[in-house]
């Protein structure tokens, strides 16, 4: 049995027991390489119904740390953690080096289509850098794409001489131009 003064918790979180109606949710475990805020994001999303029960959502926060960081989380000072929110900010501080970068919706303009790719992975690579940018005017998404395509591919002239167009209607003309391409590319042979 743990010595209860040996653990980064205050007495008072180390003898509050799980209300009786609660069952462990599946937790993704964070194994120290991985985005601290992503993974408190999902802990806290997971445990919503809790979130006003401080000393379950620590002793439950320590459970989904493996390997190094469980070794880490016991390298805090005894009796050091007397709530969910300073426990979540020296959980965030040891690992913030490996947080994601967080990208502006200028960085699509930084996107540019190689004369090698084709549209189908320029589009997929394109849709991959937008989805890390939170809330994006759609504008610049598509005037971002627009610049990123050569002037002399086909697909360009098309975007271009249409004046409102939408993201998902670009996607979908990009769709039309791959499937033609591929066509074409299958007659051929």
């Amino acid at each position: 049995m743990t010595n209860i003064s040996m653990s980064p918790f205050t007495n008072e979180i180390e003898r509050t027991d799980p209300p009786r109606e609660f069952t462990m949710p599946h937790f993704i475990l964070y194994k120290r390489d991985e985005d601290p805020d992503r993974h408190l994001k999902h802990y806290c999303s997971t445990m919503i119904l809790y979130r006003n029960n401080d000393a379950l959502m620590c002793k439950i926060f320590a459970t989904t740390l493996q390997g190094e960081a469980q070794d880490w989380f016991h390298t805090l000072l005894p009796q050091s953690i007397r709530s969910f929110n300073e426990l979540s900010f020296v959980f965030t501080k040891e690992y913030s080096s490996n947080r994601s970068i967080k990208r502006t919706s200028n960085h699509l303009f930084s996107i540019v289509k190689d004369h090698w790719e084709t549209i189908r992975d320029y589009v997929k690579r394109f849709k991959a850098e937008k989805a890390k940018i939170v809330g994006c005017n759609e504008d610049i998404p598509t005037t971002a794409f627009k610049n990123g395509l050569p002037t002399e591919h086909p697909l360009f002239g098309k975007l271009i001489m249409r004046e409102e167009l939408t993201l998902a209607n670009l996607y979908a003309l990009a769709k039309k131009h791959v499937l033609w391409d591929e066509a074409k590319q299958s007659n051929k042979n």
